[in-house]
């Protein structure tokens, strides 16, 4: 059985997925982060995102859950939303299990700095002024 869990997807996310796959019997601490679409960046109103991916990015994603499994051993899983979201959808969900919390909450930080650095998605916000502008590009 593998490790690593990671997928990309058009489908609306659900944190149970990656939960419970990291989940096992010598688990003592599942730490996952979820990203959630918000109504505001840097005092301005956002009433929509569209997220979209190179066409490898599954790739990358896979390759930034196989670093942390490799480093820490540990039982780690992430999935990421593209196309239309509004707010409160998930956008990334990312999930560690460990014997202690500790090693848990480091390894999930990781991996959530590893997937926003490396994996090539791309964010588009739309404002409630009717502008809208690609982030991070």
């Amino acid at each position: 059985m593998t490790d690593v869990f990671s997928r990309i997807s058009v489908d609306p996310l659900d944190s149970s997925t990656v939960d419970e796959f990291v989940w096992s019997s010598e688990s003592g601490a599942v730490v996952a982060f979820q990203g959630i679409v918000r109504n505001h960046d840097d005092g301005r109103g956002v009433v929509s995102l569209d997220y979209r991916a190179h066409p490898e990015a599954d790739r990358f994603l896979r390759e930034c859950c196989d670093e942390v499994a490799a480093r820490t051993g540990l039982r780690v899983a992430a999935e990421h939303r593209v196309g239309s979201l509004t707010i409160g959808d998930l956008a990334l969900i990312a999930a560690v299990a460990a014997p202690h919390r500790a090693e848990a909450f480091a390894a999930c930080a990781e991996l959530v700095e590893l997937i926003k650095s490396r994996v090539p998605i791309w964010k588009r916000q739309h404002f409630d002024d009717g502008v809208s502008e690609w982030v991070g590009l």
